[in-house]
């Protein structure tokens, strides 16, 4: 892989992931308003709307990342992003993440955004390794990336202090050929 120049639409039975632009706005600073969302991502601090609309006006422009944003087939409204990031060439990994908001909850938008991005990544990439931390008090995240073939790898413990509570922050990873595997015993 040279890098992420090209900007994939990927499509599922019940998602379709497609390049970030601004005028996926709306639904994407509604969605990271929700408390939740922003206890789960551990989001702090404020972004303008200009700042915050340049940001996704460039998403397409980026050679290091994959920004997508995460449309429900059922409405055909974004509702949240999933994301491919710090990208190391020479070790073929990279980082993920993934933002869904309450209209997008609980349906598993979320596994199917995962499993295809992940998928894409492996196999379309050549990525070996993708990563992601997840904080502990949110078990339901965790379980959508297992479904995804990622594992727990460690703990960074207390990594996140959150309204004067601390919480762990789960590393997990899944590699090329527990991907592959796991796809083979689908079939």
């Amino acid at each position: 892989m040279s890098d992420f120049s090209d900007k994939p639409t990927l499509v599922g039975e019940l998602v379709i992931l497609r390049p970030l632009d601004e005028g996926d706005y709306v639904a994407l600073m509604a969605a990271m308003l929700d408390p939740d969302v922003t206890r789960f991502t551990g989001s702090r601090g404020e972004i303008t709307e200009p700042e915050y609309r340049e940001w996704l006006r460039t998403r397409k422009d980026q050679t290091d990342r994959l920004d997508l944003a995460i449309v429900d087939r059922a409405t055909g409204e974004t509702v949240g992003e999933a994301v491919l990031n710090d990208w190391s060439k020479d070790d073929e990994s990279c980082g993920f993440r993934i933002l869904i908001g309450p209209a997008g909850q609980g349906r598993g938008l979320g596994t199917e955004a995962t499993r295809l991005i992940v998928g894409y990544g492996i196999e379309e990439l050549g990525l070996h390794r993708i990563e992601l931390g997840v904080f502990s008090f949110n078990p339901r995240a965790q379980r959508a990336y297992e479904k995804a073939g990622f594992v727990v790898e460690g703990v960074r413990r207390e990594a996140l202090l959150w309204e004067g509570e601390r919480y762990d922050d789960l590393v997990m990873a899944v590699l090329a050929p527990d991907w592959k595997a796991a796809l083979r015993s689908e079939a």
